[in-house]
């Protein structure tokens, strides 16, 4: 024990001389976090339309009053020429185009169903669903007051024409949707794991490039003895990074913490174990620290894209759903979300736990195994 503690007293004596280290692990995390926390959004804002209105009917000029009273939908033009709009959509000049056809008012009196065409510019996906789905709201929500407003003509069995079917939303554990609350968590799980699979990669692969790890490799000291003191410090960072963070969080972007922080420190410590496992068995096949970054960055892109922080996990692929199991920023993000906004228990994480877990000694066994002493 004593070799193992003088160890891991030298890696912090190498980390608190190195000052880029230091700030990577204070400054930069937070930077980060507000920034990113601040501009990532899944809310569509400024949606530009084309309004053509071949009717120029009462009803037309509501609808178009809706959309120019919404503050998501910048109107671009207004055409009798659905061309003229069509050009402006392939300059990429606006997103929909809304056509309003000849005698859609009278159609509607008649009770024929007029029909209303939204040519949707689908290149940016998120923009087009998104935005065709507001402006389907506006329509909708004109087509009731219509049915609420005009004289009933027929009248069956006494109804009454104001007895029409309304929706009620309540957005549970985020109900003002806000979306720092929603993404600051995940970004936090992303920069604690993603910030210590860095440093841990690199750290065997400094040592091997300047020459101080001969100098370990002749020593009594075991395989895991040597692995565990590279990993103990890089844990404590990990661990004051989650701190850092959380912090910020709720200083920052006054997150409600509606779960138990203790649960997230000790999950955050088997993931920061877990990662660190990964980092380390990287650091032992690449030769330099270029190699172990670009091997590092492989398997962060894969981490972030199949995490859930941006899709949603359950709208990927069945196949893709499965890839995630051995993603420990996926269980993060997870758990971290469940536990500050919905106020989850560890029942409800267990297995995020253990997925972890497991995860983590494979890892780190497989570093372990892997790290290549001459005697």
């Amino acid at each position: 024990m004593k070799l193992l503690r003088y160890l891991i007293q030298k890696e912090f004596i190498q980390i608190f001389r190195d000052k880029t280290l230091l700030l990577m692990m204070t400054v930069l995390p937070i930077v980060q976090l507000i920034l990113l926390s601040s501009a990532a959004s899944n809310e569509v804002k400024n949606v530009r339309i084309a309004i053509v209105d071949k009717d120029q009917s009462e009803i037309s000029r509501s609808l178009s009053n809706k959309i120019l009273a919404n503050d998501r939908f910048s109107v671009v033009a207004t055409s009798f020429d659905q061309d003229e709009a069509m050009n402006l959509m392939q300059l990429d000049k606006v997103d929909i185009i809304l056509e309003v056809p000849l005698d859609f008012e009278k159609k509607h009196y008649r009770g024929e169903a007029p029909k209303l065409q939204m040519l949707v510019n689908a290149i940016n996906g998120q923009q087009a669903t998104i935005g065709s789905g507001y402006l389907s709201s506006i329509i909708n929500s004109l087509s009731q007051e219509l049915i609420m407003n005009e004289p009933l003509m027929i009248h069956t069995n006494n109804r009454n024409k104001n007895a029409t079917i309304t929706v009620s939303n309540n957005s549970w554990y985020n109900p003002e949707l806000k979306y720092p609350h929603f993404m600051a968590p995940g970004i936090l799980a992303e920069l604690t794991a993603l910030l210590t699979i860095i440093l841990s990669a690199m750290n065997i692969v400094k040592e091997r490039e300047v020459g101080t790890i001969e100098q370990i490799n002749v020593t009594p000291i075991k395989k895991w003895q040597l692995i565990v003191g590279k990993l103990v410090p890089f844990l404590c960072i990990g661990m004051f990074v989650l701190t850092v963070g959380l912090a910020a969080s709720k200083i920052v972007f006054d997150i409600p913490f509606r779960g138990s922080i203790l649960l997230i420190y000790a999950y955050g410590f088997i993931n920061i174990i877990c990662v660190l496992g990964l980092g380390l068995l990287i650091s032992n096949y690449a030769d330099t620290q270029q190699q172990a970054i670009f091997i590092a960055f492989f398997f962060i892109m894969i981490f972030i894209l199949m995490c859930g922080l941006f899709t949603p996990i359950d709208s990927m692929p069945k196949w893709a759903q499965y890839t995630t199991i051995p993603n420990p920023l996926a269980h993060f993000i997870s758990l971290t979300r469940k536990v500050i906004l919905k106020g989850s228990g560890f029942m409800d994480v267990k297995w995020e736990f253990i997925y972890t877990i497991m995860l983590a000694v494979i890892f780190n066994g497989a570093a372990v195994w892997t790290y290549k002493k001459q005697q």
